[in-house]
């Protein structure tokens, strides 16, 4: 029943499904949040082939590198559960370079912006 449930709405096999890979890009990346203090570095919001918002994404330091934590909950067993989360390895791999890159230019745009200042004001000195 399950299956042909699953027939029904894709109009293919699950096992077809499973397999497929399907095109999604997203189009748009807003940083809502850039922190300093702590490992939690910003929080992000992505939307995705303009017609679906994920929001409360965060980018983490972690030891050796920044990651991306998706959206998550604690659940009855003060367990972190992901609310949405991508599948496949490639979709979390474009997910967090995609994440990652609009926040390293955010950074940078701020640096350059803070640089800009400093000089602004040694000039008027």
């Amino acid at each position: 029943m399950y299956r042909y449930f699953l027939d029904s709405l894709t109009g293919m096999g699950a096992k077809k499904r499973v397999n497929q890979e399907v095109n999604m890009n997203i189009t748009d990346v807003k940083i809502r949040k850039i922190l300093s203090e702590g490992r939690l570095r910003a929080v992000v919001s992505i939307t995705v082939d303009d017609m679906l918002a994920v929001h409360d994404i965060k980018v983490v330091q972690g030891d050796e590198r920044l990651f991306v934590a998706m959206p998550s909950r604690k659940d009855e067993n003060g367990v972190f559960r992901d609310i949405i989360h991508p599948i496949s390895p490639s979709a979390r791999k474009m997910f967090e370079e995609t994440i990652l890159e609009a926040y390293e230019r955010q950074m940078a745009a701020y640096a350059a912006e803070e640089a800009s200042s400093e000089a602004d004001t040694d000039t008027e000195d």
